[in-house]
């Protein structure tokens, strides 16, 4: 693989406003890893997966832009590595269906978060919701990733993965050895859990209980962003506390939870962690804290916002990045499934 070792693929979908649970979560993380020389790393715009659930066009459009935009501004380089957005790439959508005749049905009904997002519409969901993870899944092994970055949430797609690439492995053995690979022909990527710091998980600024989410009502809930400074302010300003004082050690946050919240989101901007934020504010009232939160804020995610904006507005220098990274991708990923082709026996 070239000078790298290992190589990591990770995608965001365009189907809502990248919001702080975003950056601190997922992209932020991806930065660290891009200054790891070990790593060649894939960040897609997974918008094949968007349109799972329905879509205004212009707005998918927008939020493909917006996603490249947040990758640019938090310091993802185009030079260093391959950006792009998936539906480019016609090989995701060859590669999944032939996953959708390699996985199988009872894999697919252990999903969790296909019953999480249909509930009790299950019926009258798209097929592509339900099958997703096997376009998921091609994703990863079309570039052979090495390395996949997962939160809680994704850990389960993973395992499907690594099934689907063990039953394609095995099913086609004879095969793949015919085109004198002598190893198995589909990697079996390795989950990044605990990577570029402890895991983040951001909450809702009115309800600590609650997942931030671009889905809220409340624009109020999360930090988007590209929010301006003013309203970062207005937003970490008005987020819900309690009238106890901040405690001195971690423990004491066990069951408050909007002030672990802060206090965690302070830890993540700060490169520290709870409890060092605690020895700096223990014992302080959340007035002196939020305002050295505020500022904190302001100046680490203050300048992104302003860049993400200013990039969204140059929609041409956007569009020949991902054209540019979509080519790279594909010289990668057209061999591959010419490879796949011939081992499932397609005329090529």
């Amino acid at each position: 693989m070239s000078k790298f070792t290992k190589r990591v693929f990770s995608g965001i979908q365009p189907s809502g406003k990248l919001h702080l649970g975003n950056y601190l979560g997922a992209i932020q993380k991806f930065v660290t890893l891009q200054e790891d020389d070990s790593y060649e790393n894939i960040y897609c715009v997974v918008d094949m997966h968007a349109i799972t659930v329905a879509q205004d066009p212009k707005i998918l459009r927008a939020r493909t832009l917006e996603v490249t935009a947040a990758y640019l501004a938090s310091g993802i380089d185009p030079t260093k590595s391959i950006v792009f957005n998936q539906s480019r790439v016609s090989q995701h959508a060859e590669l999944g269906w032939i996953f959708n005749c390699v996985a199988r049905l009872g894999w697919l009904n252990r999903m969790t978060q296909f019953k999480d997002k249909a509930g009790k519409n299950s019926e009258r969901m798209s097929v592509g919701l339900y099958a997703y993870p096997n376009l998921m899944a091609a994703d990863i092994l079309l570039y052979n990733a090495t390395h996949v970055p997962v939160g809680d949430d994704q850990k389960q797609h993973l395992e499907l993965c690594r099934d689907i690439a063990q039953k394609f492995n095995n099913d086609y053995a004879e095969q793949i050895q015919q085109l004198g690979i002598e190893s198995d022909f589909f990697t079996q990527p390795e989950p990044l859990i605990d990577f570029g710091g402890a895991p983040v998980r951001v909450m809702n600024l009115r309800d600590g209980t609650k997942k931030m989410s671009s889905s809220a009502e409340s624009d109020m809930t999360r930090i988007n962003m590209n929010d301006d400074s003013d309203t970062l302010a207005k937003k970490l300003k008005k987020a819900k506390t309690d009238p106890e004082a901040l405690p001195s050690e971690v423990a004491g946050l066990a069951e408050r939870p909007e002030a672990r919240n802060l206090i965690s989101i302070f830890a993540a901007l700060d490169n520290s962690d709870s409890q060092a934020v605690l020895n700096q504010f223990g014992g302080q009232q959340f007035r002196e804290f939020k305002a050295a939160l505020i500022e904190l804020a302001v100046t680490k995610i203050g300048p992104i916002g302003d860049e993400m904006n200013r990039l969204i507005k140059d929609e041409a220098h956007i569009d020949t990045i991902l054209k540019d990274g979509a080519d790279k991708a594909r010289a990668l990923a057209e061999p591959l499934v010419k490879d796949v082709k011939k081992i499932v026996g397609f005329m090529v």
